[in-house]
């Protein structure tokens, strides 16, 4: 008995020494299989819009420290589901990604009859990135400085004003139906593949008025070349604090808020989805980075997969409501 009793004594001394002398893993999550290629951040919509931007500040970032090119490809058109569904459809190995919007993912599955992808079981859900309020804009040659006088003209000229968008189904668009809806005015949609196209029909008078995200149309604001008469959160944006918000002006609850997140196909391995939310939230925490993005109306907040799910949830149920009761249905 003795001497099994020193042979156990024996083999857990050993067994303790091991434990303490192997190696420390400073990132037991890492995967060190990946990246051994480029990766690719799907944007779905052109250039230069808020979601680019994100992609582009994460591109930057992950580029020096993973080694490896990230390239950012820009897939607009159909409110987000064209780029979208290229992700869906790709392999979970973490080398295509996707810049998620609040139309992709809260929005579409209720507006269209069919959709080629799930917008919650399709997707692994990697970080909150950034909101930004949308901000109504009008054209000089409107003559209307306020939203009174806007609302006004409005019920004046039933379905004679026009609201663009950068889309059928982005925030933008249900900004607009949902400023229809609680002003009590009729203003018709006129849908584009992006901003870049909504714009110059803006400038020109084509259309009378715009929801676009603040971080976009901010420098337009900015150069006097358009009017802004209110941002659609409810409280007013650090980056243009003298552009009062909707629901101050008259217009009470109004909250239309654009958000992004970043998103893979289903089935990513948890490793590295927990690896992706750690670049994610390196990337966004610098303090230039956070400043930069504020600076343009951009209110970065990564968080974790379990957060940005939840988020999803309770958007998808305010958005479906709204376009139960406009009755609005795309094929």
């Amino acid at each position: 008995m003795a001497v099994a009793s020193f042979q156990k004594l024996a083999l857990l001394c050993c067994l303790l020494f091991l434990t303490i002398n192997a190696p420390a893993q400073s990132n037991p999550v890492k995967n060190t299989a990946w990246p051994k290629q480029a990766i690719r951040i799907v944007v779905t919509f052109p250039a230069g819009g808020a979601p680019d931007i994100l992609a582009r500040v994460l591109a930057e970032s992950w580029q020096p420290a993973l080694n490896v090119p990230v390239v950012i490809e820009n897939r607009p058109g159909v409110g987000g589901n064209i780029g979208a569904d290229i992700v869906a459809k790709s392999n979970p190995d973490g080398y295509t990604l996707l810049i998620g919007t609040v139309g992709i993912h809260a929005i579409n599955g209720a507006l269209y009859n069919k959709m080629p992808f799930d917008p919650i079981a399709d997707f692994t859900p990697i970080s909150f990135l950034a909101s930004t309020p949308n901000v109504l804009v009008v054209n000089k040659q409107l003559g209307v400085t306020s939203l009174r006088e806007l609302i006004a003209l409005a019920k004046s000229k039933p379905n004679q004003l026009t609201f663009g968008s950068s889309g059928i189904g982005t925030s933008l668009h249900m900004s607009g139906e949902l400023f229809n809806e609680i002003a009590g005015v009729q203003i018709r949609h006129i849908p584009y593949k992006g901003r870049a196209q909504s714009l110059p029909d803006l400038l020109g008078g084509r259309i009378s008025m715009l929801f676009d995200n603040l971080s976009s149309a901010l420098p337009l604001i900015q150069q006097q070349e358009i009017v802004a008469l209110g941002v659609t959160t409810l409280k007013r944006s650090p980056a243009a604090p003298e552009i009062p918000t909707l629901a101050e002006q008259g217009l009470p609850n109004f909250e239309a808020v654009s958000w992004f997140s970043l998103m893979a196909p289903a089935g990513l391995p948890k490793d590295l989805q927990q690896q992706l939310n750690r670049l994610t939230i390196e990337a966004l925490s610098k303090p230039e980075v956070k400043q930069k993005l504020l600076m343009s109306g951009l209110e970065p907040n990564p968080g974790s997969p379990r957060e940005l799910s939840k988020l999803i949830l309770e958007e998808s149920n305010k958005w479906s409501k709204l376009i139960q009761k406009v009755g609005i249905r795309i094929d």
